[in-house]
């Protein structure tokens, strides 16, 4: 079967530690956790205390500098235990990046070793009920006055949005300006004039809490701008690859983990005097899911590995976000047919994973824009091309092309 080369011995090591935290500290709790929509403080900074968040925070910031593949670990195996909360993929490939990345000395040293610790909890706040994967539109306004800026507006389907202590948030500072009109601040949360909505009550990823949010009148120093004014919208482009090589990391996992749990599940469901297992049905659609999922699993980590040397592309992240959140959806629904009417019940895992799916197609970028931008992206290679094209011959101006023999005639 197919060998995984990229984790090293302290890799494995890591990894072990992370599915016994995940054994006793989130297990027993989370279908609890799903019933109230959210996940208890503690069990942050219990997760800090275990070295599981921010894992590639350099130490003069509170973090352990490991390299990107102790993240990933953490994302894969939240993946493969089923569980969905809490939200530690946002908090650490996204806040914390962006803020490593872009904040000055000092916005990391005070917010980093708070969310390595797990004291401070972090949210990406982009989306707003207008303006998803066309982030170019969106309303919230940040106005200068004086030292400060006031910032007005409303986010939605924020992820961690009501236990957040810190927000990166997208505002527009230049309404005239489109694109070049949007500036991020790092806003904290206890500050007047943030407000937390409703927590929204979602098809699946029931234990991590989802939000509306609010700013109302709310005044943030200059300070806590994140890069320049009007920078935002650039920012924000070069982190999409990264998040989008998340949520296929993720994919990739479930995908396989949801066939293990088929293959256990129909060899020991007996049926007709044998098992499931024993069909031709059973056994080519397994082969099917099983194959796509290792080419899956194959593409991904060739995208770590060109991430891991800065060489993963805006289109190679487009590409693996749409397949693997293509297979993810298409295999946990295959599966759960195979488990029959057990499949649609709620204590079955491969139920759960059914609801978790469907976001796939649609966070981070819906699949139809992952579609449009590999799509232009071809015409950008052809007209690189034929601006290189040598000079035509005379069979290219068409004469080779005159219809020769009896339907010459």
């Amino acid at each position: 079967m197919f060998e995984r080369r990229l984790f090293r011995e302290e890799h494995e090591m890591f990894r072990a530690s992370v599915r016994k935290f995940i054994e006793k500290e989130i297990a027993p709790y989370h279908q609890q956790w799903e019933k109230d929509g959210i996940v208890p403080r503690e069990l942050w900074l219990k997760a800090g205390a275990a070295g599981m968040l921010c894992c590639t925070i350099p130490e003069e910031y509170g973090g352990l500098g490991l390299d990107y593949l102790f993240d990933v670990i953490v994302f894969e195996e939240m993946a493969r235990s089923g569980f969905t909360a809490p939200g530690f993929m946002i908090h650490c490939d996204l806040v914390a990046t962006y803020i490593k990345s872009f904040g000055s000395e000092e916005q990391k040293k005070y917010w980093l070793p708070k969310m390595v610790s797990g004291e401070a909890i972090g949210s990406l706040g982009m989306t707003e009920p207008h303006a998803g994967s066309d982030l170019k539109n969106i309303k919230t306004r940040a106005t200068r006055n004086g030292d400060s800026y006031i910032i007005d507006g409303q986010k939605v389907f924020i992820s961690n949005g009501q236990l957040c202590d810190v927000i990166v948030l997208a505002t527009k500072t230049d309404s005239s300006q489109g694109a070049a009109g949007i500036t991020l601040f790092l806003v904290d949360t206890s500050l007047p004039g943030f407000v937390r909505g409703k927590k929204l009550d979602k098809l699946g990823l029931k234990g991590q809490d989802t939000s509306e949010l609010f700013f109302e009148n709310l005044r943030v120093p200059a300070s806590a701008m994140l890069g320049t004014e009007g920078q935002g919208f650039a920012l924000m482009m070069t982190k999409l690859a990264q998040e989008r090589l998340a949520q296929a990391i993720r994919s990739a996992v479930v995908a396989e983990t949801a066939i293990d749990w088929t293959v256990e599940y129909t060899h020991n469901r007996k049926a007709f005097g044998g098992t499931i297992a024993d069909f031709q049905n059973t056994q080519f659609k397994l082969a099917e899911l099983k194959t796509e999922a290792v080419i899956g699993r194959v593409f991904t980590d060739a995208c770590i590995e060109k991430f891991m040397r800065g060489e993963l592309s805006e289109i190679d992240a487009a590409m693996a976000k749409m397949w693997l959140s293509n297979l993810h959806c298409k295999v946990v629904d295959e599966c759960l047919q195979l488990f029959g009417g057990w499949g649609y019940m709620w204590e079955y895992p491969i139920a759960r994973a059914y609801a978790d799916a469907r976001i796939v197609k649609i966070a981070g970028g819906s699949i139809e824009v992952m579609k449009h931008i590999i799509g232009r992206s071809l015409y950008r290679e052809l007209a690189g091309r034929e601006s290189v094209r040598p000079i035509s011959s005379s069979r290219d101006k068409g004469e080779g092309d005159k219809p020769k023999g009896r339907a010459a005639a």
